[in-house]
């Protein structure tokens, strides 16, 4: 069985926890999602969601159970799948852990938020339907690109980190989640 964590501290959670139980189900895996709240939660986990929510006060609401540092701590140091998505792409682009630099709420306030097809390139060229909420914005020289919307970058692959600055989690197409969960198997297996 896989150990999913999703880091509870703001966002779409719930939204991620569905999608990654469907994913699961259309990929036959058996998966336990762990709530991510404290330091003591993290350990033994195979693959990690950092969803979206308000950068600032995601760091603001760890820092009494040092989750944030735990799991960068673990992220530096192992080869885990993560899933980052809007404010969680922000904190991983923030802790060094992508190399793509990153800007909060580059898309516009909250009435700027928007749908829109993007094209993606996991796992194969296709469409997308993308979701962006006070989306930030990769900046130029993105580093392994794999979603645009338009010619702008919207989705970046590094190592087995994915970062995406729309919420996938909004939608009921599952493909990220299921790559998420496919690495998984992977990392469990070394």
């Amino acid at each position: 069985m896989l150990e999913v964590g999703i880091a509870m501290l703001q966002g779409a959670r719930h939204e991620h926890i569905f999608s990654i139980k469907e994913a699961a189900r259309k990929l036959n895996i058996n998966v336990n999602i762990r709530e991510l709240r404290k330091s003591k939660d993290i350990h033994g986990i195979d693959a990690l969601v950092l969803p979206g929510g308000e950068s600032t006060a995601m760091k603001i609401a760890s820092k009494n159970e040092d989750l944030l540092n735990s799991l960068w701590e673990v992220i530096s140091n192992s080869n885990i799948p993560v899933l980052g998505t809007c404010a969680g792409a922000i904190l991983l682009s923030q802790q060094g852990l992508i190399s793509t630099p990153i800007v909060r709420n580059a898309f516009g306030r909250q009435k700027e938020s928007f749908q829109s097809k993007i094209r993606i390139d996991y796992p194969h060229d296709d469409d997308f339907p993308g979701v962006f909420i006070r989306a930030p914005r990769f900046l130029e020289g993105s580093k392994n690109p794999i979603a645009w919307f338009g010619e702008e970058v919207v989705g970046v692959l590094e190592g087995k980190k994915m970062a995406l600055t729309f919420h996938p989690e909004l939608t009921n197409d599952y493909r990220f989640h299921e790559w998420l969960l496919n690495e998984a198997i992977e990392f469990k297996s070394q």
